[in-house]
């Protein structure tokens, strides 16, 4: 793996990190560090999607998104948090979790890798959900169209659904 000559550290807050690195032949280059995250597409028993509605202030909008969360429990790893992100933005826990898959997020200036699950759940919720977070519930057939007609502006939920396009339900 190659490495930058120097690195500033510039910024530190709760979730990322930014360095000014230094690369031979490229100089100095923003680097956002990102502690990575979880996503899972989660299924109810009658093939709905169940989605978080919430504001994302990076965009001043509401986004329609899969429940995830940020790797920042220590120890955690990834299937873990998805699954708790499932239950904390939802109330409804899985029966079933697979791994999807997972991608770099922006690879231009961040390091941040999002790992993918996609989930069977039970038919209710278990838990009220997070507060703040409207949970819809969607045909999968219709989000993935929705995610091949570029309808869906949320990178982490296109993916998952167009990963999971013709597989088999988890578990």
């Amino acid at each position: 793996m190659e490495e930058p000559s120097g690195s500033r550290p510039v910024y530190e807050g709760v979730a990322v990190r930014l360095a000014i690195e230094e690369w031979p032949g490229i100089g100095p280059w923003e680097v956002v560090r990102h502690p990575g995250a979880a996503a899972v597409l989660p299924i109810t028993p009658n093939a709905d999607v169940l989605l978080v509605k919430q504001f994302r202030p990076a965009v001043r909008r509401t986004l329609t998104e899969i429940p995830a969360g940020l790797l920042d429990v220590d120890g955690e790893d990834p299937l873990t948090c998805a699954g708790r992100e499932l239950f904390e933005e939802t109330g409804y826990r899985h029966t079933a979790i697979e791994f999807l898959g997972g991608f770099y997020s922006s690879a231009g200036f961040t390091d941040e890798y999002v790992h993918l699950f996609w989930a069977r759940t039970a038919a209710d919720p278990e838990g009220p959900g997070e507060a703040g977070i409207e949970v819809a519930r969607m045909p999968l057939d219709g989000m993935l169209g929705a995610a091949r007609a570029g309808r869906s502006r949320d990178v982490k939920t296109c993916v998952a659904l167009l990963l999971a396009a013709g597989r088999p339900l988890p578990g």
